[in-house]
């Protein structure tokens, strides 16, 4: 572990061997010395990645169950406002941090020593999310196999796990109903009221599509409750396998692998995404779909609840405070535009979601207009909508099984980007941690191949019959208070304990312009506040996971909220400990703790000569001249 700002006197590996350079040379900021961790081969490979790691499955399964549940088109004026004036400045402010300082999430918070658990937080979280959102990616591949097969496993009810009460989808069972209704009218009209009678009690209560129990028992496998973790299931295991192969082979060579591998990934889902809206909009009902995906319901806006789940959907698609925009960024050249970045991909995560609502609601609108149901009946957030909502509709399309080949090809391509994302911000930490194990091409490689094993082994639960409910309380609970915790954290510890003002210094000496007064006022004021609002009313509002009419026992929710404060620990612990470690009175420790360490300031020689009595002397002045100054710059400006 590093150790800085007088709390040590030795300076970390990175600064010993950035010493050697010589300041005065013009052309040191990028010498090898300057870059030794690496960098991206090309600006396009770290702008492909981040939108690849905000660009993930939520677009496509939890962004239109919101819309359908929060006023259709009214929820996007929710969301577009958290996306501009919350989601784009932290979005923003993680990249400067990890260009200006080289370093990954967990030591660029040596810039307020008192706060540097929260780099250690960032990095549970991502481990914590690599470990089980792979899950997905071992759904998504057992399908995408399934999809090869003639017929499609999810098309009828003739396979070995389907039940008595299965039908081969809500369309034909429709069609069927209104043939026997018709029939019946001719033979004898006076039957025609409990024929419906029937199909309403019947069917649609008790009837299970072939899609949903392929999901359920054939992919699942299903136990009865969380107490059940049954066995483990070969085709999982075989899955999850395969996924962490995959991420392995694409991860191997760091940076320089990923900013290959994104041209594909992160490129592909936007050439199906509009295949599919094409196709889409030649279905019988497609339209009625859009419109209900477009119409508002602007007496919805009143609700808070809806503000409160559009802020979140916003931070939990965008992955700040994740540590991962501040990981990749980390590798960026020096003078880099970042802001430019930022803006792209920030937009690009939230029009993502809003075209993709095009794609979902034209094939729920045909759905509809087959099934006889309504929409909002069809609605779904998770794997229920991915899983079995769209694989039914693609059963109406010509040619199922390439729909099927191209849609979940789509998925395992947003899932595995994301997964880059997390999982690089565990492994750079490490890195970064522990330079004389794990510095250098090899040795990184192995690092990968031995995190890829440890992460493998941890979520083999995840593959027993049990796997869906340790899933579900994993997802539910992960993340749940550490993501607006941190960014509200982020945003305290940049606008006010180290300065806005001095931050756009920083960031002056990179992109030769100081930043916004919009933006300060959203790193100091609009950010926090909104991220406050969203923490408190997430633990007011707490309710209980559900799966599919099961409810959790105590224990298993209580084994979650545990697992929510893991994430947490690590910010008390390094509090006290570096309070300790440094003399003084307590108002003395703190002032120091909250001042940047010795060794915090731009990673290249170039800028370092006389950065520390240029930039952190600043002179003493009231709070709210502090405050002017953050908010607004320095008078000389």
């Amino acid at each position: 572990m590093r150790k800085t700002n007088g709390l040590a006197k030795q300076p970390p590996m990175e600064m010993q061997e950035e010493g050697k350079l010589e300041e005065s040379d013009s052309s040191s900021s990028s010498s090898e010395g300057d870059y030794h961790r690496g960098t991206w081969s090309h600006k396009l490979d770290f702008l492909l990645s981040v939108i690849g790691y905000s660009v993930g499955v939520s677009n496509i399964w939890r962004f239109p169950y919101l819309c359908i549940r929060n006023g259709g088109g009214a929820f996007l004026i929710p969301f577009f406002f958290f996306l501009i004036f919350c989601g784009i400045p932290l979005y923003f402010l993680e990249l400067c941090l990890g260009q200006f300082s080289g370093v990954s999430s967990i030591f660029v918070w040596k810039l307020c020593p008192l706060f540097k658990g929260l780099g250690f937080l960032m990095v549970t979280v991502s481990a914590m999310m690599s470990w089980y959102y792979i899950t997905v990616l071992a759904w998504v591949l057992y399908y995408l196999v399934n999809s090869f097969y003639h017929p499609l496993p999810w098309s009828d009810c003739s396979e070995s796990w389907n039940t008595a009460h299965c039908i081969e989808s809500r369309i034909k069972d429709f069609n069927n109903v209104t043939n026997t209704i018709v029939q019946n009218i001719t033979s004898n009209s006076s039957s025609l009221y409990n024929i419906s009678l029937a199909s309403e009690t019947g069917i649609k209560k008790n009837a299970t599509t072939a899609a949903k129990e392929f999901w359920q028992r054939r992919v699942l496998r299903i136990s009865e409750g969380f107490d059940e973790a049954g066995s483990v299931q070969p085709h999982l295991i075989v899955g999850l396998l395969v996924a962490w192969v995959l991420v392995f082979l694409c991860l191997m060579k760091g940076v320089k692998s990923v900013g290959k591998v994104v041209y594909v990934t992160a490129v592909l889902p936007y050439i199906l995404l509009t295949t599919f809206l094409i196709r889409g909009l030649m279905l019988e009902g497609s339209m009625e779909g859009i419109r209900h995906y477009l119409t508002p319901d602007f007496s919805r806006l009143t609700d808070f609840q809806v503000w409160l789940e559009a802020g979140i959907q916003v931070f939990y698609s965008l992955g700040p405070a994740w540590g991962g925009l501040i990981t990749m960024s980390s590798y960026n050249k020096f003078n880099n535009n970042c802001f430019r970045d930022a803006i792209i991909g920030s937009l690009a995560d939230g029009l993502t979601s809003f075209y993709a609502g095009f794609v979902i609601f034209a094939l729920l609108g045909h759905l509809a207009a087959m099934t006889g149901l309504k929409i909002s009946d069809m609605a779904d957030s998770g794997p229920g909508l991915a899983l079995v909502v769209y694989p039914e509709a693609m059963l109406t399309l010509p040619f199922p099984h390439l729909w099927a080949v191209l849609f979940f090809l789509m998925l395992l391509t947003l899932g595995i980007d994301s997964q880059f994302g997390t999982f690089e911000t565990v492994s750079s930490g490490l890195a970064d941690a522990f330079p004389q194990y794990f510095s250098g091409g090899k040795r990184k490689t192995l690092l990968t191949a031995g995190l890829c094993a440890v992460l493998f082994v941890l979520g083999i639960p995840f593959s027993t019959n049990g796997g869906m409910y340790y899933f579900q309380i994993v997802d539910w609970y992960a993340a749940s208070l550490c993501v607006t915790l941190t960014s509200f954290l982020e945003c305290v510890i940049v606008g006010w304990i180290y300065g806005a003002d001095r931050f756009s210094k920083d960031v002056k000496l990179m992109l030769g312009t100081e930043v916004h007064v919009v933006i300060r006022f959203c790193w100091c004021i609009v950010t926090p506040l909104a991220m406050l609002a969203a923490f408190i009313l997430t633990l007011t509002n707490y309710q209980p996971p559900t799966y599919e009419g099961y409810t959790y026992p105590v224990h298993a929710r209580v084994i979650g909220f545990l697992l929510s404060l893991v994430p947490l620990i690590p910010l008390p612990i390094t509090a006290v400990y570096y309070f300790r470690k440094v003399d003084g009175t307590f108002l003395q420790r703190l002032h120091k703790l909250t001042q940047p360490s010795e060794d915090w300031g731009p990673h290249v020689s170039k800028y370092k000569k006389g950065y520390n009595k240029i930039h952190h002397n600043t002179p003493d002045e009231t709070p709210l001249l502090t405050i002017k100054r953050n908010l607004l710059g320095s008078p000389s400006h």
